[in-house]
């Protein structure tokens, strides 16, 4: 190990957003959850919970992902509530991604999101998205505003997108340049990021 690569670990870890999450909720297609995991630790998301309950978990290819999921720890949960309940207990508002199919449900720009807060951003398959269960058990719902003849962008579009927002908020508020882990929770980071 040189130097320079213990250096860079150290970095990437100080800038983990310890409060920023995603859930991916029955997304089939391997390649969309490759795509969604690069870009989550590109953003220097950590943590992903995977809810399958629908469907088999995906096999993410180390290739088409560049080997982000090596970099981000995952939970697996087999459905909606024991999920959503282990976030509440972590204090987390839950968003959930979802185009209304009428006027009353009630849905807020993704733009008028306090990504700065403990936030947990739910994303459901390419054919159903988000499950009514996961709609109800959310805090709000937050689309992504739209100008064009289709209704909705690939679910990683849509990731990144909704990502990218968090990443401005948080950059604006001076959130990656300290750290909200603990001192030995670091240090458990670097060992793992160490024997990869």
């Amino acid at each position: 190990m040189t130097e320079k690569r213990l250096n860079k670990f150290k970095n990437v870890i100080s800038r983990r957003q310890k409060y920023f999450t995603l859930v991916l909720e029955n997304i089939h297609d391997a390649h969309n959850v490759s795509a969604i995991f690069r870009t989550a630790e590109c953003a220097g998301i950590d943590m992903v919970y995977l809810v399958y309950n629908t469907s088999e978990f995906p096999r993410i290819s180390k290739t088409s992902s560049a080997s982000a999921n090596k970099w981000i720890e995952v939970k697996r949960f087999n459905n909606v509530k024991d999920c959503f309940l282990e976030l509440r207990k972590q204090k987390y508002k839950i968003y959930s991604t979802h185009i209304p199919e009428n006027k009353t449900c009630i849905s807020y720009s993704l733009y008028d999101i306090d990504y700065t807060k403990k936030i947990a951003l739910v994303f459901g398959n390419e054919h159903s998205g988000v499950s009514d269960e996961a709609i109800n058990f959310s805090d709000k719902n937050l689309v992504i505003p739209m100008f064009g003849m289709v209704q909705s962008l690939n679910v990683s579009v849509s990731a990144a997108i909704c990502i990218y927002e968090g990443v401005r908020q948080r950059m604006l508020k001076g959130m990656y340049d300290k750290t909200f882990y603990t001192g030995k929770e670091l240090n458990e980071k670097l060992k793992k990021y160490l024997s990869k």
